[in-house]
C-alpha cells in the first residue's frame, strides 16, 4: 500500500529529471519520477483511476537513479513497487495477470528457463516471439534470445574450503538467469571468495530471491520465494550475491515483510546479505598472477549503484590488477534499459536507453565492459553486437578470477 507521507516528501524540485532515462528520452512530465509520484497521489486519493496512471507506471524502468538524485529522501523504490502492486490489482484483466505471472515464473525457474532456451536455440529462434510480446502488452519484440552455455554449472561440492584459516562462512546465491546463462560468474565467485579466505557454502533448495516478482507488482509471490531462502541460508554468516538486482531486493527484505510476523527474521536475513564486491574489497588478496593489458569501462548496474550504493568497490578491485586501464564512460550510472523484463515489455524505451549506453561505451575506446548484473550483460552484449562493436562484456569477478587464476 502506498504511504501518503512518502508521497508527500516529493517537493517537485526537478533534480531527478536528468537522472531519469524515460524523461530524457521523451521529455514528458508524466514519464518523470515527480510526474509519476503526482499520478500515484491522484490515483491513491481516488481522483483518477489506476488504469489512467498505468501506462506511465509501466514505462518506469525502476532504475532508482531518481532516488540517488533526490535531495528530499523520497523512497522511490518503495513507491514504485507499491504503485505497481496497485496497478496489477486494479488495472489489469485476469488474463493479463495470468500471462504476466506465467512469464515471470518461466524466467525465475532455472529448469524451465533452460528448457525454453534450449528449444528456441534448437529451432533457430533468435528473438523473443512477437506473440509473447503482444500478450504482455508490447507491440514488438526487441530481445534477442541468448545462446545456452554447453552445460549448466553443477557445483561438485556443497562446501568449498577457504585458502588458509576461514574468516567466515559465506553462502552463495545461485539465482535464476545467472545460474542458467553465466556459470562462469559463479565459478569465478567461488574461486575469488575462497582465495579471499571465505568458506563458501552452496545450499540446496534455494530458488528465486523474488526480485522480478516484487519489481513487477507481486509482493506475495516475492515473500513466498524469500521464505525459502530464509531456510536455505540459516547456517552461514553471510549471503554472497553476484547479481545486482537480486542483492538489492534481498537487502530490502525488511520492507517486503514490513508489518508481518516475519519482519524481524527478514531484517536479520537482510543484514547478512553482501554483494560479492563488498566481501572481496574488505579482504586481503594476494598479488594477481597475471598482468594482462586491458582497457576496461565499467557499467554501473542500477540496483548495485542506486539500490545498494555500491560504486567504488568494483572499480577499486579492477584497478588493483596490473596492466588494467579503467576508463569511465559518460552516463555510467544511467540505466541500460534491460531492467529485469522491461526490455520485453517496453521495447522502444529500452532500445533508446541501450543506444545511449552503446554510444558511451564506443566513445571510451574500451575493449571490455565490466557489468555486474546478468540482465545488463545480455542487453549490452546485444547492443554491441548490433552496432558491430568488438567489445566483450564480463562480470568484474570473472575479470578478477582470470587475473588471479582461480576458476574451479
Amino acid at each position: 500500500m502506498l504511504d501518503k507521507h512518502d508521497l508527500q516528501k516529493c517537493i517537485h524540485c526537478g533534480l531527478c529529471l536528468q537522472a531519469c532515462p524515460t524523461y530524457v528520452a521523451t521529455g514528458q512530465e508524466a514519464e518523470s519520477p515527480r510526474g509519476r509520484i503526482y499520478l500515484m497521489r491522484q490515483a491513491s486519493e481516488g481522483r483518477i483511476e489506476w488504469a489512467q496512471a498505468r501506462p506511465h507506471i509501466d514505462a518506469c524502468m525502476g532504475c532508482l537513479g531518481c532516488q540517488t538524485a533526490c535531495p528530499s529522501g523520497v523512497p522511490y523504490a518503495k513507491l514504485i513497487e507499491a504503485a505497481r502492486a496497485e496497478v496489477e490489482a486494479h488495472a489489469r484483466t485476469p488474463l493479463q495477470r495470468f500471462v504476466r505471472k506465467q512469464a515471470i515464473r518461466s524466467f525465475t525457474n532455472p529448469a524451465r528457463l533452460r528448457a525454453m532456451l534450449k528449444l528456441a536455440n534448437a529451432v533457430g529462434m533468435r528473438r523473443a516471439p512477437r506473440w509473447l510480446a503482444k500478450l504482455l502488452g508490447a507491440n514488438e519484440s526487441a530481445v534477442r534470445l541468448p545462446s545456452l552455455p554447453p552445460r549448466a554449472w553443477r557445483p561438485s561440492q556443497t562446501i568449498y574450503p577457504a585458502h588458509g584459516t576461514p574468516k567466515a562462512r559465506v553462502g552463495l546465491l545461485l539465482g535464476c538467469a545467472q545460474q542458467v546463462l553465466f556459470d562462469r560468474v559463479h565459478r569465478a565467485t567461488v574461486g575469488m571468495l575462497t582465495l579471499a579466505g571465505y568458506e563458501v557454502h552452496i545450499p540446496h533448495d534455494q530458488g528465486c530471491c523474488g526480485a522480478l516478482w516484487v519489481h513487477n507488482g507481486y509482493p506475495h509471490e516475492a515473500r513466498r520465494n524469500a521464505r525459502r531462502l530464509f531456510k536455505a541460508f540459516r547456517e552461514v554468516d553471510y549471503i554472497a550475491v553476484n547479481a545486482a538486482g537480486c542483492g538489492s531486493t534481498m537487502k530490502e527484505y525488511g520492507l517486503l515483510f514490513q508489518g508481518t510476523p516475519e519482519q524481524a527474521e527478514a531484517e536479520a536475513f537482510a543484514r547478512r546479505v553482501r554483494d560479492v564486491h563488498e566481501l572481496l574489497y574488505e579482504a586481503e588478496l594476494p598479488e594477481p598472477k597475471r598482468a594482462d593489458s586491458l582497457c576496461i569501462t565499467y557499467h554501473d548496474a542500477c540496483h548495485l549503484v542506486h539500490g545498494q550504493g555500491i560504486r567504488q568497490h568494483p572499480r577499486a578491485l579492477l584497478q588493483r590488477l596490473p596492466g588494467v586501464k579503467l576508463v569511465e564512460m559518460e552516463g555510467a550510472e544511467m540505466c541500460c534499459g534491460s531492467a529485469g523484463i522491461y526490455n520485453l515489455l517496453q521495447p522502444k524505451l529500452a532500445r533508446d536507453a541501450l543506444q545511449r549506453k552503446v554510444r558511451s561505451i564506443r566513445d571510451t575506446g574500451a575493449t571490455l565492459v565490466a557489468s555486474a548484473n546478468p540482465g545488463c550483460t545480455l542487453w549490452i552484449r546485444q547492443g554491441l553486437q548490433e552496432a558491430e562493436l568488438p567489445v566483450e562484456v564480463m562480470h568484474p569477478v570473472e575479470i578478477l578470477a582470470k587475473a588471479y587464476e582461480v576458476m574451479p
